[in-house]
């Protein structure tokens, strides 16, 4: 498969090609599920648009706990069906879709009580495990095993003493979720979609009662552009009930938005070698291994504010590190944290008052004619999501249409990485790189590795690390921008890369940096370099000022202060 970059260029040829033939499918929402929809569509034979109002994964999609797992909870609650296809999922993404964005990951579950507890949480595990084991795909993890408090203070040497008398250790696996997003967006790309961000729908196109396609405005040039599809698909996860509006229709379900909260502290604050998962009076809450961080979290709570950016209380980070420090030797203090990030889970709307326990399985409605809606879900199944809503799509289209072939569909990146990975000291030598770098490098590109170190090539000041961020080359900013669909500083600080939430000062020491890098790239003037880099400043300066509010509506007020890059309308 060839690659397909999503370049400036690509975007202005993309809106063109949207707006000058009706489409098969058109795709509204650019975060997991839309970018799925939009590879599934293609790879069937299908014209698609893709169309995202602000960044690929911008919204759920990049403030997920990064995991990519079954759902160890759902067990609890019968949910055999939701985990049996989660863990089968698990296993796709691992061996065949993205071997180089999703690995595995080990957790320790600390147990309290004697006996009982071992057998009891010792046979969800073993459950979990079989389930995965039925579904064909879960060869490449480790079974479960038991553990001794000394064996299990062995592995995670800040557990207490006290806080456990056993433990259970399985494992899982893990994403960088915004980075997934974006290559399953530019793999559709690559077979044939058309994939425009900063393009936000406006209104629904209609003859009669049937939409028959979707007014686009071009956020960055601010021209409009009528986009006609024989179908339309909603896969705007928290802003379904809005979008639907656009056709003056209610919709058969609705959408309630969860919100959830989690820390990222340094790596040596905790030791250990393996992430914990640890029982709350309300949920879950996990410690993960993050590179040279560990991410912790997350909250459940009703969300009913600026969707845009869910706002982390003082409230929400004190409830975190209560709940952590309760199980570690050295309790963290809000000195250790780095970064702070929430997200919005699409919650389909059920008779409980508690958001966490409404279902995540999804749904797909038909909801008027020419219009398909897909909500709920977990990011884990989004390829069933996407294959579902695709489905419906199609059976509405007058013509005979593959079934989805996603299941055997590897992401740009995927094929060949596992020979470059082998390579990776010949690679180093090549490039007159620390080997290190390499497999950074593999784990974020992949195969396609070789597209960024040829602009090293090409000029070896991108060889050298960003000064404020040294975990990343020059190369990988410069890339972002060319290769990767990032159009402004947000979106390479908090998306193509993490820089947002793995430095202390939030990405403030890079983006001057960051922002000469991209500007050739993006054709910005001097003005434009000043404005992006002001209004980056003042998005962590309103975050800051957010996580210190007592408690939402003060917090959401804070996190307003700074106003969006692009305005959306």
């Amino acid at each position: 498969m060839r690659s397909v970059a999503l370049s400036p260029a690509a975007r202005e040829g993309a809106l063109q090609a949207m707006g000058s033939t009706e489409l098969d499918v058109l795709v509204v929402g650019g975060g997991v599920v839309g970018a799925g929809c939009a590879l599934d569509a293609a790879t069937r034979g299908l014209t698609v648009g893709l169309v995202e109002a602000r960044d690929f994964a911008s919204g759920t999609s990049s403030r997920s706990s990064k995991l990519i797992h079954g759902g160890l909870r759902y067990l609890e609650m019968l949910d055999f069906r939701l985990v049996a296809e989660a863990l089968h999922e698990r296993g796709l993404l691992l061996g065949t879709l993205a071997p180089h964005l999703v690995r595995p990951v080990p957790f320790i579950y600390p147990l309290r009580h004697h006996v009982w507890e071992r057998v009891y949480a010792g046979a969800g595990v073993a459950l979990y495990d079989t389930l995965g084991l039925l579904s064909g795909r879960a060869r490449a993890l480790p079974a479960h095993r038991h553990l001794t408090r000394r064996g299990a203070r062995k592995i995670v040497p800040s557990l207490r003493k006290d806080a456990l008398v056993g433990a259970l250790m399985y494992y899982d696996a893990q994403v960088d979720d915004a980075r997934h997003t974006m290559f399953i967006a530019r793999t559709a790309a690559a077979y044939g979609a058309h994939v425009a961000s900063r393009a936000r729908v406006t209104g629904l196109l209609r003859e009669g009662s049937r939409v028959t396609g979707a007014h686009v405005l071009d956020l960055e040039s601010g021209a409009t552009v009528d986009v006609r599809a024989q179908q339309v698909i909603n896969a705007t996860g928290v802003w379904t009930d809005e979008t639907q509006s656009l056709v003056g229709e209610r919709g058969q379900f609705k959408v309630r938005a969860s919100k959830g909260i989690h820390l990222v502290v340094p790596r040596d604050r905790i030791q250990g070698d393996s992430g914990l998962i640890l029982r709350t009076e309300k949920s879950v809450l996990f410690v993960i291994p993050w590179g040279r961080h560990w991410i912790i979290g997350t909250t459940d709570t009703e969300w009913a504010l600026d969707k845009a950016h869910p706002a982390a209380s003082a409230a929400d980070i004190d409830y975190l590190l209560d709940h952590v420090n309760e199980v570690l030797e050295q309790p963290l203090t809000h000195a250790d944290v780095e970064g702070v990030y929430a997200g919005l889970r699409p919650l389909l709307s059920g008779e409980s008052d508690s958001t966490s326990k409404l279902s995540r399985e999804h749904a797909v409605a038909h909801t008027v004619p020419g219009l398909v809606v897909v909500a709920g879900g977990k990011y884990t199944t989004y390829r069933v999501m996407a294959k579902d809503a695709v489905d419906a799509a199609v059976h509405a289209l007058d013509q005979k249409v593959p079934p989805s072939v996603t299941e055997n569909v590897p992401l740009l990146g995927a094929e060949g990485y596992e020979a470059m990975k082998n390579a990776r000291y010949q690679l180093a030598h090549q490039y007159g790189l620390h080997v290190a770098r390499i497999e950074h490098l593999l784990g974020r590109y992949g195969s396609l590795v070789h597209e960024v170190l040829d602009l090293v090539l090409a000029d070896p000041t991108l060889g050298d690390p960003l000064a404020g961020a040294p975990d990343h080359l020059r190369a990988e900013v410069v890339y972002a921008a060319s290769y990767e669909g990032a159009r402004h500083l947000d979106d390479v600080l908090a998306r193509r890369t993490r820089i947002s939430i793995e430095t202390f000062d939030r990405g403030v020491g890079a983006v001057e940096e960051v922002a000469r890098l991209v500007a050739p790239v993006l054709g910005w003037s001097d003005e434009q370099v000043a404005r992006e880099i002001e209004h980056y400043r003042k998005r962590v300066d309103a975050e800051r000022e957010s996580q210190k509010m007592p408690d939402d509506e003060t917090a959401d007020s804070a996190r307003m202060g700074a106003p969006e890059v692009v305005p959306l309308t």
